[in-house]
Formats: structure tokens, sequence, C-alpha cells
């Protein structure tokens, strides 16, 4: 049942250094696409103030449970299934969303609703983290992330680098402010944004 990722293994120490910074508030943490659950382990023992809700569809929640049973911190929830489709998601509010090496593997519209649920769950002050590659309208693609985005495409066409300028629109859309965009190992970036308003209607 136990899945494990190399990709997880090292990027998690960076991931949490900036998550220490930024998610300094008690309170619940949703993860977003949890994977094989090495990650909610990590975060959960490293954050010890906040409780950290892990999610992901239906087939990865054993590898999750796994990794959660053997690690044994009270402060890590039963994984749950999160369908990003559905209005209803399995919490009503959180403090914090966190979702890493998602929104690239995902559907355009999957971001578009993953974008729109946090907007619906986070209150003024709320903080929603991603993780990944990007590109920028300003500068060219590392050839690193080139390569990478030709294989997501090859693999679904659905898929790829995304535009960070379309994702901070559709934040701003869903009352979030762009609070950091940092630089990290393997032309990844972290980025946060604030909720600060309600939900604005779509022009």
């Amino acid at each position: 049942m136990k899945q494990s990722s190399p990709s997880c293994e090292r990027n998690k120490q960076p991931i949490l250094a900036v998550l220490r910074e930024i998610l300094s508030v008690p309170g619940l943490v949703i993860e977003v696409g949890s994977g094989s659950g090495q990650h909610a382990v990590h975060f959960a023992r490293g954050l010890p103030h906040v409780e950290w809700q892990p999610t992901d569809v239906a087939d990865n929640l054993p590898s999750i449970s796994a990794w959660r049973d053997e690690a044994g911190l009270v402060n890590l929830r039963e994984p749950l299934a999160l369908d990003l489709f559905s209005d209803r998601w399995p919490v009503a509010a959180a403090q914090a969303v966190v979702c890493i090496n998602t929104i690239h593997i995902v559907s355009w519209e999957a971001v578009d609703k993953l974008f729109a649920g946090a907007g619906r769950l986070l209150s003024p002050g709320g903080v929603m983290y991603v993780y990944g590659p990007y590109r920028y309208a300003d500068r060219p693609l590392e050839p690193s992330n080139e390569e990478f985005d030709r294989w997501l495409k090859a693999r679904d066409t659905a898929s790829g680098v995304r535009l960070f300028e379309d994702v901070n629109r559709l934040a701003g859309r869903n009352g979030l402010m762009l609070a950091g965009d940092r630089a990290m190992p393997a032309n990844n970036r972290s980025i946060w944004w604030i909720k600060t308003s309600g939900i604005k209607e779509h022009k």
C-alpha cells in the first residue's frame, strides 16, 4: 500500500522551510493532491502547530493512510477523497490550502476549480500555497522545464507547465492576492497568495 516518490524526498525540506514562514498561525491546512503521503507526514511533523488534512483521489488514499499510520502523528488527519470538479469539498473551511506538483498535471479546468475551492474555503488572512514549475510571460522557460512540458503534453494534452500570469488571474478572481513568489531547486517555484476578499464575478 505504501508508495514512495523520489521527488518528494528531494523537495520536502526546501518546501517545509517556506511553509514554516507562511503557515505561522495554528489552524487546519488542507493539502490538495497528497500523492504518496510522504509530504503529509514530513510537513505535519515539521509544523506541529497546525492540523494537516491530506486529500487526493480515492486510489491514492491507501498509501497516504499507510504513511500516516506509520508516523503516528496526532496532528495528521486521516486522508479524505477530494474531487476538484465537485463544488462540495470534504472540509468546509481551512486556514490554508497547499497544493504541490499538481497544477501542471491536471487540466486547466481543474486548476480553475482548485482556485475556486480555495476561495470558498479560506477566510480573510488564509493562505493558498502552490509548488511546481511555471512559465513567465517576460522570460523564456528554462530548458529543463521545456523538456518537462513536452513530456507532460505527450502524456496528456490537457496538462503542461502553466503560465504564472494566467494562474495569478485565477487567484485574483477568487479573492486571493499574491504574497510571494520564490525560486526553488530544480527550476521550481514556491508561490503563495493571501485571501483578502470575496470571489469576483468572471468577466
